[in-house]
């Protein structure tokens, strides 16, 4: 039976891990993807996953320091290494930095798959987690549908990063700083309305036929979604 839950994959091959996203969400496996150590160490660090999956090799931070970083930051994800490196001291290496399984390429999916799934076992992911309500809205985070009052509701794939983003972090403000690196993966403000364009057309595929407003803006803050209702 497999066990719905959300991983991270800290891969800088782009094919390797577009192939693996693919692969995973095959499986009914949510994925995020950085393509560097440092932008693993921090989505690991802000966000809750049941798995991370780190390549050894990484640009920026090696996957081993990625590993021992968060593990100093009493961060506990269940963490299986990927590594060209198969050798016994170079799993003992991996280990003893924090991973908790050791997997030598070249390897076949569905041994990963299932490595995956036993780590996932460990921090029991919650079905309720793999969907979010509020009031009326309804997001499923394993096929992306998005309904309200039970009528589909269209969005374009950086409109769903951003209303899951904004669901998870409901009744709490949510900053600009936090959806450029949550949703945009940027670590500085790129000085566009990137965000004021896609939270307005956002707002007005949820809203617009609705009479309850679900997404507000908090002046001089960020944005909030609530059910004032």
């Amino acid at each position: 039976m497999m066990i719905h839950m959300k991983i991270l994959v800290i891969e800088d091959d782009l094919e390797a891990a577009a192939y693996l996203a693919k692969a995973f969400k095959e499986a009914g496996i949510v994925v995020d993807h950085a393509s560097d150590g440092e932008s693993g160490l921090f989505m690991a660090s802000e966000n809750n996953y049941d798995v991370l999956v780190v390549d050894r090799m990484l640009p920026r931070r090696d996957g081993l320091s990625v590993i021992s970083e968060l593990r100093k930051k009493n961060v506990n994800t269940p963490v299986l290494i990927l590594s060209a490196l198969g050798q016994v001291d170079d799993r003992v290496k991996g280990l003893r930095a924090g991973g908790d399984d050791y997997l030598p390429k070249p390897y076949a999916f569905s041994e990963l798959l299932a490595r995956v799934e036993v780590l996932g076992r460990r921090t029991g992911a919650p079905e309720q987690e793999m969907s979010y309500r509020v009031g009326d809205l309804e997001l499923d985070r394993l096929s992306h549908e998005v309904k309200r009052s039970g009528q589909p509701i269209l969005l374009q794939p950086r409109e769903y990063r951003l209303l899951e983003y904004l669901m998870k972090n409901a009744g709490q403000v949510v900053t600009r700083t936090m959806l450029l690196e949550n949703v945009w993966d940027y670590h500085f403000d790129p000085q566009t309305n990137v965000i004021d364009v896609h939270v307005s057309r956002l707002r007005s595929k949820i809203e617009k036929g609705f009479e309850t407003p679900l997404l507000k803006t908090v002046r001089g803050a960020g944005y909030m979604i609530k059910d004032e209702g």
